[in-house]
């Protein structure tokens, strides 16, 4: 054992530790363990040695407390308040381990045989005697007090024992509450007892106890932030307790703390001036847990809302605190739940009560969006490139979270506050005496395009002025020029009911188009407009597709925006007559078709790869969108009642066309790509995606394809084929007309399916066998359950064959199974062919025999 601690410790070998590391895990649950653990913790070993000694203590107590006899109970109790003493001036690491183990023990026996545990623990410990000092001796019991609750927390105790051990604790509380208050308040307490005294509330509020129990102490909780060793521990306590759902039944209580949260803005205030990030955002924590989870409750105390208005504010400071996140402050972010949940329970009202608490509150949100958009913009250009990656990417995320705050606030204060941004977009953009710094334009900006994004501005009187705003900015910066075209984009359902207003926008989008740093932004802006306005852009779409394919043929784009792109123009071109649609698609792709004869006749490797995957994704996602089924004129100009235009005129579908075009080039690439899954699924999407897009429409390629899927099936069987196939049988086999192929092509797949399940079920009854066998979480035996329920109705000749060899091996799928228990389980495995439900209650039994656990509490509980 010492030598595998040793490896385990010291050994560089990461292949040595693991050895060492499942011999140690095997000797720990082992009936040897009782005796070599003690002798582990005797005074002559090193402390890792020792460690390893009471965590084996802790395993068997906490894991396999039914192998201990009940007689033994008080003497293991006697040794481990014994060890603890021994250790309370020795290891801290094994002191905690110790404290751990008898804290299972004491879960395990209270509250029948052990009723009294905690005041026994007190007393123990307060008895003078052992050579062991009173310092020491008073951190040994606060360190037991606060691993008991944590304990409890992880116990594997049984739902019903769960129950009444936390009764008991809470009980508990009584007696552990006062000596907490006598240690914190007597002023010759060392600090590593008041932090000691912090640690242990925060475990025991974890229980749930009573708020108004703990109000003295959590009060004196306070009085421990001044000093820098106490801070982290004593906010930790405080936040815990306040934020305990069960608190907010104590308002009384509540109402004391609001004076007591509200006495740390000078402390805040000074760390804020001093740049001490750790103090300011420790106190905005103790502000944001008591407004956030008990506003509803102060709100409804009517007459102390200036106290109430005041702890807002307090947290308001917290929001707009001086600094750019996440470099000069990381304590704004933490706010931002607060306004959602102040907002919720002030809506939650009546009527006449939310009246009231808007007149208060209106001006309070108003105040938060000028914050919030300060807080949003950018820092100084040559800040801004001094961040780190990471830290621009915080900053991104942290305006995303301020951009959901922002459309929350809008439901409470509704179309003013468009009108209150417009204005004050507009006051710095025509204010030609004092320029205004383009970071502050943008966050403006940045404001409108998170409301636009998620809410129908439809009705807006502003948004007229607001595109003619737009026009009037000097873009000449990167995030600025990307939050422009965001906002056009936010405004697409708005341009659809409005086009006039397209001839102004559409440069600015086209334009922008060809700037790489600008690919995501008006690529996805593009998109938009042309899903939401396709039925106004007919004048517009031959400029649109000159600057996409002058733009594609350029390759600025990354792979994801090339392909939203393609999504854009099949929008565009849904809305035109077919003959356009032909001659615009004709134009677009002809160079890719090009291209992609060129690759067909190269010797496969992984440079045209990448290529042919490119050809194939942009004509599927093309695909995708181009339908010519909901042609129908919207015009939102006009005042006559939207019209249907005649109904397409007959004749394949301009997708079709192009497929049968393609169609015997597509299977020369598949020829000599067979193999590779990746240009196979590349295939199959284009014909997926039209077939989801056309539906019935893509009848007259229906047996072309089905003969072509069979042959791909029948060489090399491919997921992405059999998905493709799922999807024509779901829309044609009822079809008369495409029966036939639809068979043909059925009867084709599944004969497949069954020849690989007979050469390789046997590799895959192997894999479960030993993902059960605890080569895989418990949590997935049912579905590794269903794997065998389904290969025993389907394959129950072969089942009965690859069981009894698989089994046959020794020490598979685990060494703690006896040849009987594999024979039973097989046998119960065969004989249930209808019964699902019984076939996952065996593999559950199995897996525990398999990992030792059976017949455990645990086990019990698992299994139920």
């Amino acid at each position: 054992k010492h030598w595998f601690l040793c490896v385990l410790y010291y050994d560089p070998n990461i292949e040595n530790k693991n050895l060492a590391q499942k011999w140690l895990m095997q000797a720990q649950v082992s009936p040897q363990a009782w005796q070599f653990c003690w002798a582990l913790l005797s005074p002559d070993k090193v402390p890792e040695i020792q460690y390893f000694g009471a965590s084996a203590l802790h395993t068997k107590i906490s894991r396999y407390w039914s192998d201990i006899p009940s007689d033994q109970y008080e003497t293991l109790k006697t040794q481990l308040f014994s060890q603890i003493a021994c250790f309370s001036s020795g290891s801290k690491m094994v002191l905690t381990r110790l404290c751990v183990a008898l804290a299972s023990l004491a879960l395990n026996t209270m509250p029948e045989v052990w009723p009294g545990a905690v005041p026994e623990m007190v007393r123990v410990f307060q008895e003078e005697g052992g050579g062991v000092d009173g310092r020491a001796r008073c951190l040994a019991l606060l360190e037991l007090l606060t691993v008991l609750p944590e304990e409890f927390q992880t116990s594997r105790l049984p739902q019903y024992r769960k129950g009444q051990v936390r009764g008991a604790l809470g009980r508990e509380w009584g007696s552990v509450c006062p000596l907490l208050q006598q240690l914190l308040r007597q002023g010759d307490s060392p600090g590593a007892v008041k932090a000691r005294v912090l640690r242990c509330l925060s475990s025991w509020v974890l229980l749930d106890v009573p708020l108004s129990e703990s109000e003295g102490l959590v009060e004196d909780c306070f009085t421990a932030l001044p000093d820098p060793e106490l801070f982290d521990t004593a906010v930790e306590a405080i936040v815990n307790a306040i934020s305990q759902p069960d608190s907010q039944r104590y308002v009384n209580t509540l109402l004391k703390l609001v004076p007591q949260v509200l006495s740390l803005q000078e402390q805040l205030r000074e760390a804020v001036q001093n740049g001490d990030m750790e103090t300011s955002h420790g106190i905005c924590r103790i502000a944001v847990a008591l407004g956030e989870n008990h506003s509803r409750a102060l709100l409804e105390q009517v007459e102390h809302w200036q106290g109430f208005l005041a702890l807002v504010n307090m947290i308001m400071f917290c929001t707009g605190i001086p600094g750019h996140y996440p470099v000069n402050e990381t304590t704004s972010s933490l706010t931002l739940t607060f306004w959602y949940t102040l907002q919720d329970d002030i809506m939650s009202f009546d009527s006449e009560r939310q009246a009231v608490y808007l007149q208060v509150y209106r001006p309070v949100y108003f105040q938060l969006v000028d914050v919030l958009l300060h807080k949003a913009q950018f820092p100084s250009d040559q800040e801004y490139a001094s961040w780190s990656s990471d830290e621009k990417e915080q900053f991104r995320i942290y305006r995303v979270d301020i951009s959901d705050t922002l459309m929350y606030v809008y439901e409470m204060l509704g179309a003013e506050l468009l009108s209150n941004l417009y204005e004050k977009l507009g006051r710095i953009l025509t204010n030609t005496e004092q320029a205004s710094s383009w970071q502050h334009t943008e966050a403006l900006l940045y404001g409108f395009q998170s409301i636009a994004e998620t809410i129908d501005v439809n009705y807006s009187d502003v948004i007229p002025g607001l595109i003619g705003l737009l026009l009037r900015i000097n873009i000449n910066n990167v995030q600025l020029a990307d939050t422009v075209m965001f906002t056009i984009g936010a405004l697409a359902e708005w341009l659809a009911d409005h086009p006039v207003m397209l001839s102004s926008v559409l440069p600015l989008v086209l334009q922008a188009l060809g700037n790489p740093d600008l690919s995501v932004s008006s690529v996805s802006t593009l998109k938009k407009i042309c899903r939401e306005c396709k039925y106004d852009l007919p004048p517009y779409a031959s400029n649109i597709v000159a600057v996409s394919r002058e733009v594609l043929s350029k390759q600025i784009h990354k792979t994801s925006q090339c392909m939203w792109l393609m999504q854009a123009l099949g929008f565009l071109l849904s809305a035109l007559h077919v003959e356009e649609i032909l001659r615009n698609l004709h134009s677009l792709i002809t160079p890719y078709i090009q291209q992609l004869e060129k690759l067909a006749d190269e010797t496969p490797n992984p440079s045209n790869k990448l290529a042919i995957i490119h050809i194939l994704g942009l004509l599927s996602n093309l695909f995708t969108t181009l339908d010519i089924s909901k042609q129908e004129d919207e015009s939102g100009e006009s005042t006559a009642p939207p019209v249907k235009t005649a109904p397409p005129p007959p004749g394949p579908n301009p997708v079709v066309v192009v497929l049968q075009q393609v169609f015997a080039l597509i299977q020369t690439v598949l020829s000599k790509w067979l193999n590779d899954s990746q240009v196979v699924e590349a295939v199959c999407a284009i014909f997926e995606k039209s077939v989801k897009t056309l539906l019935h429409d893509f009848a007259p390629m229906v047996s072309q394809l089905s003969e072509m899927l069979g042959q791909m099936y029948s060489t090399i069987p491919q997921a992405s084929a059999l998905d493709l196939t799922r999807q024509m049988v779901h829309i044609f086999a009822r079809e008369t007309d495409h029966f036939p192929p639809i068979k043909a092509l059925f009867e084709l797949v599944t004969s497949c399916c069954g020849l690989v399940v007979q050469e390789n079920g046997k590799l895959l009854l192997q894999a479960v066998l030993e993902a059960i066998g605890g080569g895989s979480s418990r949590s997935l035996m049912e579905q590794f359950a269903e794997v065998l329920f389904s290969l025993n109705k389907h394959c129950f000749p072969l089942l009965t064959v690859w069981l009894k060899e698989a089994l046959q091996a020794q020490g598979f799928p685990s060494t703690r199974v006896t040849t009987e228990q594999k024979d039973t389980f097989t046998q119960q495995i065969l004989r249930e062919r209808v019964n699902k439900r019984r076939v996952k209650d065996i593999v559950k039994e199995f897996t525990l025999v398999c990992r030792g656990l059976h017949g455990t509490e645990y086990a019990a509980e698992y299994c139920l």
